[in-house]
Formats: C-alpha cells, sequence, structure tokens
C-alpha cells in the first residue's frame, strides 16, 4: 500500500477546487487536511498543522501564493510544496522556485495527473509543467538568443495581441467576446491562431510563451 499523503490545498477557484477533489477521491490515498481560499487562511491552516505536501495556487484574493510557500518553507523543512496556477512567466516561476516550490504545473494542461505528480513529488522529483521546463533549462544556456521585441510582435495581427493581453489577464471567452464585440466562436478561433503561432496547447503556455517573445507589457 503506498503511503497516505497529507495535503492543504490553497485554492481559491471552486471549479479547480472541485476538480482537484474529484482527482483526490478517484485515486485515493489523499487526505486533505484543510481547504483554504485565500493566503491568510493557508498560513492559518499551515499554523495548526503540518502537511506531507501543500498544493498551492499563486492568484489567490488578498495576496501572492508566494507568501505561503515562503511560510511553509520556513516552518515545515520537510513539506513538499507545488504549485498549480495559470501563471506561466518566469517571474512567478523563479519566485516560487526560489521561495521554496519544487513542483510547477499549469492548471490548464488537461492531461496532468495530479495525484501521480503529488507522488513523485513525495518520491524526490520535481514535477514540472515541460513548456515551464524548456523555458528554464533555456535560460540558463548562455548562448540563447532572445527574440527581438519588433519581429516577435509581427507573428501576431492587432486583433489576436488584443485576445492574448486579455488571455494574460484572466478573462473568460465570454468576457473577451464582450469586450471586443465579437462572438464567443470568433474568440476561439483567434486563440486557435495564438495557438498554432506560439506553438503551444494551452492559456498557461501560451502566456509564459509570449511573455518570453517579448509580446505581453511588462
Amino acid at each position: 500500500m503506498p503511503e497516505l499523503i497529507r495535503l492543504i490545498v490553497v485554492e481559491d477557484d471552486p471549479q479547480m477546487r472541485q476538480r482537484l477533489d474529484v482527482a483526490f477521491a478517484r485515486s485515493g490515498g489523499v487526505e486533505v487536511l484543510a481547504w483554504a481560499a485565500t493566503a491568510a487562511q493557508g498560513i492559518a491552516a499551515l499554523d495548526g498543522v503540518e502537511p506531507d505536501v501543500l498544493l498551492v495556487d499563486l492568484g489567490l484574493p488578498d495576496a501572492s501564493g508566494i507568501h505561503v510557500i515562503q511560510h511553509a518553507h520556513a516552518r515545515y523543512r520537510k513539506c513538499d510544496i507545488m504549485v498549480v496556477t495559470v501563471f506561466g512567466d518566469q517571474r512567478n516561476v523563479l519566485e516560487s522556485i526560489e521561495s521554496g516550490a519544487t513542483g510547477y504545473l499549469l492548471k490548464d494542461d488537461t492531461q496532468t495527473d495530479f495525484v501521480a505528480r503529488i507522488r513523485e513529488l513525495r518520491d524526490g522529483g520535481s514535477p514540472i509543467t515541460p513548456i515551464i521546463a524548456r523555458q528554464l533549462l533555456q535560460r540558463l544556456q548562455p548562448n540563447t538568443e532572445a527574440v527581438e521585441s519588433g519581429d516577435a510582435v509581427s507573428v501576431l495581427s492587432p486583433r489576436e495581441s488584443e485576445v492574448l493581453n486579455l488571455l494574460s489577464r484572466g478573462f473568460a471567452y465570454q468576457e473577451i467576446a464582450r469586450l471586443l464585440d465579437v462572438s464567443p466562436h470568433t474568440v476561439g478561433t483567434y486563440v486557435k491562431r495564438l495557438y498554432e503561432k506560439l506553438q503551444v496547447r494551452s492559456r498557461g503556455e501560451a502566456v509564459f510563451e509570449a511573455q518570453r517573445m517579448g509580446l505581453l507589457p511588462r
């Protein structure tokens, strides 16, 4: 029998909480000690009990999840920390790792088996969404040439750039459609083109790649 893994989950999105809950129930071997929807609740939960794994989002309503990571890392050195978020930009990735996270997954990777990744983390691995792992490796290569911002911008049409910017800010397709006065189907077409041009498969990967290419405002 594999060991029972005790978790504290810090996540404010109801849909993502349900997705995780279903994954835990199906796989077994995982016990959630506490669910928290804010950074403050996450820190309070950590002050009450030591988990084996902290699963934490970064985009929390009261503060960045990085504060929760720092608190857990300082208090419990044996606690493994996994980020599960929509933010794939280099700043958040590096700051999370520097603060103590050893795993980093993007939420919208529908292929992710979260329980398998948690077990991998407990076994000493560092599960990271492939697109982020690749970018981290490229960052360590001194001869890697950055794409010039001017050339990168020409990859996308003006409307595609608008959609990309709104996606990076967390807007849903319906919201983008209203803002741009187009149909949700049209937004989906723009997103499909974005994914093809950036050679990505999800929103998180698109935002990460676009930031690397200089396609998003700093």
